[in-house]
Formats: structure tokens, C-alpha cells, sequence
């Protein structure tokens, strides 16, 4: 006697996502390059010429990391007009929560009143926020649910060793949130993502929170970067992933009205926009100059600082390209909110 194995069925259509509201905190506290050389021997000029960067925001003891995402998110619940008990998901793209758990995203859904929601954290570094898009898209795409709030959040001066003269100068804290949900036309394009483990020491922290047996380091582990191999390696893989996406989303590059890559460092955002040819009409977004690499949170602060400043406008189309510690890399070309 045989039996057949009952099939699963899924009988609901797939339909299109975007971007529908947009939100950001950015920490009261702006860090000049003149405090950064003070304790590290760095040249203010030297700072600048080398990051871009000119200031970056540094949390307070009350901006906790639960904290800007929920402003964050809140802000862009308003945007879209959506109430918080509409959110199916809760999506939040950190490295730097101290908690192994709970997820910093069951804390957002729960301060938020996203009571029905879903809820859990993605672990991509500065790549991050592509993915969990990447996500949530899929999420909307297939009907799981109407909408997916996307949050990328870090307080990334909590595992930072300020007087690193590698890396003190570069990162900063922030959080920014997108509300993805329904669209009748495509908002949202297909990712392109990948990791390359065999470059993992060049981001990576410095010790982890203990060997395995239970014993701990002597000092607090912090953020530890090679420079070079990650700018060398950014330069190499981000112009020719940045082209995949455009060609799985059909966009040519002069279609671009914007250009929003993770804020790692301006001399690797000079090269991808040389490499892909940007003209003057796609606006490129240099946020990182006063509020340094936020990593998972820097992606959407730029955006929203191109949409607020003008200097890009609701529908243009924006091509995301978030890269970070693994080393990772994503993106997708989405329509603005």
C-alpha cells in the first residue's frame, strides 16, 4: 500500500512593493573633527581629506539604540500615514545592540504598538539595510503581509575604541527607518547581494565576547578595520555589482535621479560615481560629511537628507548599495518615498 504525501498549496498572486514613508533620528550631539584629533594626534584636515567627513553624531546616554529606531520609525509610520496595528513585520538591521537578545525589533514593535507584528533583527554590518529591504519586499511581494517597517539603527560609539586612530574618526551613531508596503507599479527592484568571507579580518572586532570556554578578554572588544583592503576591495566589487542591479531592474544609469551608497567614505563614493559615469542630473548622496559612517543607518539618514535638502525628489528612482564586515555587499534600485 502506498501514500501520497499531501502537497502544500499557496494560491495567493504576487504583487509589486515600494517605499512608502520615510523616517530618521539623528543624535542631537555633532562631534567636529578638531575633538576627534584630540585624542588620537589626528590632523582635523588630514580627517576630512582622507573620510570626507567633517562632523559625525555621537548618541546620548538616553538616545539608547530601541530608542532612535522607534523615533525613527514612528517618523515614518506618519509619512505613510499608516497606523502602527497595519504592521505586519518589524525588520531591524543592527550590529550593535548589547543584548544577545531579545531582538532590539520585538522592543521597536512592542514601544510602537505593532502589536500583531513580527518582529526580529538581521546581522549584515553597513549592508544591513539592503537586506532587510531585500526582505521585506519579498515579504509584501508575495502577500505574507501589508507592511514590513524597516529599521537600520546603530550606536556604533559603543564598540568603538576612541583612541583607534584607524577607525575612531570614521563612525558615528543615527537610525532611520522605511515603511515598505503594497504599490500597483514595481517600487522596489530585485537585489543583488553578496559575501565574501575570505576578507572577513579586514572589518571584523578586535576579540570576541569570550573564546568559547566562558573566558573573556581583558579589554572591551571594539570595531577593528584595514583600511586599504576594504577600500581596495569596495573599489573592486561595488561599480560592477552596482551594474547588476541596474541591469535586474532594467534602469539604465542616466534614468538615475539618485545615487545612495552605504556612507563608508567619500573617496570610495568618488570612485563608483566616476566608474558608473554619473552625469550632474543624479543626485549623489554625501551625507557623510557631518554625520560620518552609521553603518546599518547611514543608507536611509542619506536619503532622507537628498529628499529634505531637495537636492532629490518622491518617485525619482535611487539606486541603494549597502557594503560592510564579512564582507558584504547589497543593493537594489528602489523608487523614493
Amino acid at each position: 500500500m502506498t501514500t501520497t504525501t499531501p502537497a502544500i498549496r499557496d494560491t495567493q498572486e504576487l504583487r509589486q512593493s515600494r517605499l512608502l514613508g520615510l523616517g530618521v533620528h539623528r543624535p542631537e550631539r555633532s562631534v567636529p573633527n578638531t575633538e576627534i584629533a584630540g585624542r588620537t594626534g589626528l590632523d582635523p584636515a588630514w580627517i576630512e581629506s582622507r573620510s570626507g567627513i567633517r562632523s559625525r553624531r555621537y548618541a546620548s546616554a538616553d538616545e539608547t539604540l530601541p530608542a532612535m529606531a522607534t523615533a525613527a520609525a514612528e517618523k515614518a509610520l506618519a509619512a505613510a500615514g499608516i497606523g502602527a496595528d497595519q504592521i505586519g513585520t518589524v525588520i531591524v538591521a543592527t550590529i550593535t545592540s548589547m543584548e544577545q537578545m531579545p531582538a532590539v525589533a520585538v522592543e521597536v514593535a512592542h514601544r510602537i504598538g505593532a502589536r500583531q507584528a513580527a518582529a526580529f533583527d538581521i546581522s549584515a554590518a553597513c549592508a544591513g539595510f539592503c537586506h532587510a529591504v531585500a526582505l521585506a519586499s519579498d515579504l509584501v511581494r508575495m502577500r505574507r503581509t501589508d507592511y514590513v517597517l524597516v529599521i537600520g539603527a546603530e550606536r556604533m560609539t559603543d564598540i568603538l575604541d576612541h583612541t583607534d586612530r584607524d577607525t575612531a574618526f570614521l563612525f558615528a551613531d543615527g537610525a532611520g527607518a522605511v515603511l515598505v508596503g503594497p504599490s500597483d507599479e514595481v517600487g522596489i527592484g530585485p537585489v543583488v547581494w553578496q559575501a565574501d568571507g575570505s576578507r572577513n579580518a579586514a572589518l571584523k572586532m578586535t576579540d570576541p565576547w569570550h573564546d568559547g570556554t566562558g573566558a573573556r578578554p581583558d579589554d572591551r572588544p571594539a570595531i577593528t578595520m584595514s583600511g586599504w583592503k576594504v577600500y581596495r576591495w569596495a573599489t573592486d566589487e561595488i561599480v560592477p555589482a552596482a551594474r547588476r542591479m541596474l541591469e535586474r531592474a532594467g534602469v539604465t544609469v542616466d534614468q538615475l535621479g539618485a545615487l545612495i551608497p552605504h556612507q563608508a567614505n567619500m573617496l570610495i563614493t568618488d570612485v563608483v560615481v566616476e566608474q558608473l559615469g554619473l552625469t550632474g542630473r543624479t543626485a549623489v548622496a554625501r551625507d557623510i560629511v557631518t554625520s560620518g559612517n552609521s553603518s546599518a543607518a547611514s543608507i536611509p539618514l542619506a536619503m532622507e537628507e537628498l529628499l529634505s535638502s531637495g537636492k532629490a525628489h518622491s518617485g525619482d528612482l535611487a539606486l541603494l548599495i549597502g557594503f560592510g564586515a564579512g564582507l558584504v555587499y547589497a543593493g537594489q534600485v528602489v523608487r523614493l518615498p
